[in-house]
């Protein structure tokens, strides 16, 4: 769904003032997802440190959230964006964050009433008492 960001500092594209961003994560790709994968790793250099977990790479987040901003801005480009700055890196980051963070909530409702998948009862039968009622205990 797309949707906007406005920044709190201004960027110049091509040589306008850009204070409203659209951007849509469900239209970032495969290939723009490694391709931000790829320009986050390039700026990063050596000074990139591995990361256990992508849902923990805040470098990764920023560069997707660029990637969503691309997705939908065919005229911008990432030099574009890396000019972003202040609290509007943080909003930019969380784009990319919610898109790796994504949410059972933010899956689409499924409309039909029939289950989706039939499971079968199970197969095992319970177990009975060693007990009869009524018999003494020892």
């Amino acid at each position: 769904m797309k949707k906007n960001i406005t920044l709190f500092n201004p960027i110049m594209v091509d040589g306008k003032q850009v204070k409203i961003l659209s951007y849509d994560a469900n239209e970032i790709t495969a290939a723009g997802f490694i391709e931000a994968e790829a320009k986050r790793k390039n700026v990063a250099g050596r000074a990139m440190s591995i990361t256990p977990a992508a849902e923990f790479d805040f470098g990764l987040h920023l560069y997707l959230g660029f990637a969503a901003i691309i997705a939908v801005n065919s005229g911008y480009d990432y030099s574009d964006l890396e000019r972003i700055k202040g609290n509007d890196v943080v909003a930019v980051m969380g784009i990319g964050r919610n898109f790796m963070l994504k949410s059972e909530e933010d899956a689409p409702e499924n409309e039909s009433e029939e289950p989706s998948e039939t499971t079968q009862g199970s197969t095992t039968q319970a177990s009975q008492s060693s007990k009869k009622s009524g018999s003494p205990t020892s």
